[in-house]
């Protein structure tokens, strides 16, 4: 049986928002203005990125691209993990619903994100929604640093972590 792109992303989405969901849950809500450093996000900043991630697969399969000085980023205001948590959780079922309704959509039609008349990447659906999935994985691992700076013990992602063995 050959898998397509759009089943590989679904399936990985769904296995990633598990370890996703451990990380999410564990945030110290009293830690929420905190920065590691002048020029790294808030811890806050962080989390609702990585809760918004999955939703980026809709809009990559249903727009031609994204211009961000058009389109002012507008993050949700998260207050509490519990907020946190159900954010993610309508991000992951949007993401997820997104590919089952419009996996027919051309993968390989070029998708750029620019800030005016700066491209920053023009590539295929497929390389964005790539990049997309690789962003949760790579953001999650940021949020491992600042959690194990604040003392936070982290969970394992692929097997246990040094605080679960």
């Amino acid at each position: 049986m050959e898998i397509t792109p759009i089943q590989m992303f679904r399936r990985e989405m769904e296995r990633e928002a598990q370890t996703t969901k451990k990380f999410l849950s564990i945030i110290p809500e009293d830690k929420y203005e905190w920065q590691p450093h002048p020029k790294s996000m808030k811890l806050i900043q962080l989390v609702t990125h990585i809760a918004e991630l999955p939703t980026w697969f809709e809009l990559i399969l249903t727009t031609n691209g994204i211009d961000f000085e058009a389109n002012e980023y507008k993050p949700k205001q998260i207050n509490n993990n519990a907020e946190l948590m159900a954010h993610f959780e309508e991000s992951l079922e949007n993401g997820l619903a997104s590919l089952d309704k419009y996996g027919d959509v051309d993968l390989w039609q070029l998708w750029p994100i620019s800030s005016g008349a700066m491209v920053f990447t023009n590539n295929p659906r497929l390389d964005e929604m790539r990049n997309t999935a690789s962003q949760v994985v790579h953001h999650r691992a940021q949020l491992g640093v600042y959690l194990r700076l604040l003392n936070v013990p982290i969970p394992g992602s692929y097997g246990p972590s040094s605080d679960e063995m």
